[in-house]
């Protein structure tokens, strides 16, 4: 690698082969040195988790053209550990994680594989970006969500983010001319309505299968969900500091 070039680390939860993440090396490949660690089968759901009970591999593969290219049997977040420690033997420049096949506004980034990536770039100080595409198919059209990703990745190389800040962003699934613009938004308030369905397997055992509806009680018009339901892409900035701060004088009010 080159010392006069940004090193762009590109990641993501769905997997090294997902078409999400070559849409994401396209657009950036232009902007720097790109490295690719991924997982290799897919990761969506696994929030921050890391893998310590059990070895990580980590293998050198031929996927992206001309591009360095690892896959690893670890989480998002294991992915950035082991780029940074054994693969770059220091910190990239930029961390984007994505392109995701789905949602990640609003309460999805407390789950999110995808936005895990991009935090643990940022507990690392590494200025980092999550992107994900409201379309849930494998074969989505990644065309305007990859000239979005290009767009906030340079904008990000050249300006930086405030310290222990990164970005979730999200992009409605329409043709580029159709998207109306940017917006920084706040998180929305929302969950989803959750239950489990109680199924037999084919030996008569119980198992279990969550699903649940989006339900949201946020009808501002400064949040992610608004934003991405009027056409425009929406920017999160969100923090790994989970401190509630505004609660700190009422406990101290507290007779401990």
């Amino acid at each position: 690698m080159t010392s006069d070039r940004p090193i762009i680390l590109v990641t993501n939860d769905d997997g090294i082969t997902a078409p999400g993440i070559a849409a994401l090396v396209n657009a950036v490949k232009h902007l720097g040195e790109v490295v690719v660690v991924a997982p290799d089968s897919p990761q969506s759901g696994m929030g921050h988790a890391i893998t310590i009970s059990e070895p990580l591999r980590l293998d050198k593969v031929d996927i992206f053209k001309g591009i360095i290219c690892y896959q690893t049997s670890g989480t998002p977040a294991d992915c950035v550990k082991l780029a940074v420690s054994k693969v770059l033997h220091r910190k990239p420049d930029l961390v984007v994680s994505g392109i995701n096949h789905g949602s990640n506004a609003s309460i999805n980034v407390i789950y999110s594989g995808t936005m895990s990536a991009a935090v643990e770039g940022a507990i690392e100080g590494i200025p980092s970006i999550g992107f994900s595409l409201l379309n849930y198919a494998h074969d989505a059209d990644m065309e305007a969500a990859g000239k979005v990703a290009h767009k906030m990745a340079k904008m990000v190389l050249e300006k930086g983010l405030p310290e222990g800040v990164l970005l979730n962003v999200n992009i409605p699934y329409c043709d580029f001319e159709n998207i109306k613009g940017y917006k920084v938004c706040r998180q929305a308030r929302a969950k989803y309505n959750e239950e489990f369905d109680e199924r037999k397997d084919p030996h008569g055992r119980n198992y279990f299968w969550l699903r649940g509806d989006f339900a949201n009680f946020d009808h501002g018009d400064d949040t992610d969900v608004f934003a991405l339901k009027n056409n425009f892409v929406s920017i999160v900035p969100t923090q790994f500091d989970l401190t509630a701060h505004h609660a700190i004088g009422t406990l101290n009010t507290w007779n401990f």
